[in-house]
């Protein structure tokens, strides 16, 4: 019932001439968020487990520091060095030198780690993914083959199997005003309680090189926003953001 849900919204959302982000994703008068399996293929995170555990994905932040200690412990240690206190990296990662990396971190099989990634702990990144030059991340699960390659900031937030941050592209965390964060759809928001939350970042989504992403936003599979767009609230699935805050449907081709 679900999955036909957000396939009704996303037709009305296209066909909707005010195509704005923030347009209302209501049923029976109350907000429905995407779950994990919404968003992700669970097999390709050491998180699984832990993402089901919750109704929301965003739910699952504040607990990502015990989640990622208590995972250490599972590692074999024919597959994972301990390189120090708490930071478990793959034998088989490649992590320049000039590198930065706070616990509880751990990273998975093949993943590039490239020159002045900084990674502030409390995060899981997984197998064959790229965290480039100048990247900073706290507080994040980030699915196999993700890329954050150049100059990218993910505080906070969960990125996809596949997912990829262009050069400059931002998830900001914290509001201006400091108050909690909003999952804002419409008129219609949800409080969620966290000071600091990001974006959820659905698998196949790919933000182009300068946008931003503002606290709070949840979007979909298989995403294109465009270079410089600011992008917050919820976001379906196989949608294009413009720069001007339109979406329109992605099409098969353009997957």
């Amino acid at each position: 019932m679900r999955r036909k849900f957000f396939t009704q919204f996303q037709n009305a959302l296209y066909n909707n001439k005010k195509t704005h982000p923030l347009i209302s994703t209501l049923f029976g008068g109350a907000m429905i968020l995407p779950t994990a399996t919404d968003l992700f293929d669970l097999s390709h995170t050491l998180a699984g487990e832990y993402l089901l555990g919750f109704d929301s994905p965003h739910e699952a932040l504040s607990g990502i520091k015990n989640f990622i200690t208590e995972l250490s412990k599972t590692l074999s240690h024919d597959e994972y060095d301990e390189v120090s206190e708490g930071v478990f990296i793959a034998k088989d990662a490649t992590v320049a030198q000039n590198v930065t990396i706070l616990p509880p971190t751990v990273i998975g099989h093949r993943t590039e780690i490239r020159p002045g990634a900084f990674i502030r702990g409390s995060v899981l990144i997984g197998d064959d993914a790229v965290i480039g030059n100048s990247t900073e991340i706290k507080n994040a699960i980030i699915f196999d083959c993700a890329q954050l390659p150049h100059y990218n900031y993910v505080g906070d937030s969960v990125m996809g199997y596949r997912s990829h941050l262009g050069a400059g592209a931002i998830i900001s965390n914290f509001k201006l005003d400091h108050k909690s964060v909003n999952i804002r759809s419409g008129e219609e928001k949800i409080d969620t309680g966290l000071r600091k939350f990001g974006a959820i970042v659905g698998d196949f989504t790919e933000a182009g090189c300068g946008s931003v992403i503002f606290p709070g936003t949840i979007i979909g599979r298989s995403c294109l926003i465009y270079p410089l767009s600011p992008v917050r609230g919820i976001l379906p699935e196989k949608s294009i953001f413009h720069t001007d805050g339109q979406i329109t449907e992605r099409k098969d081709d353009q997957a």
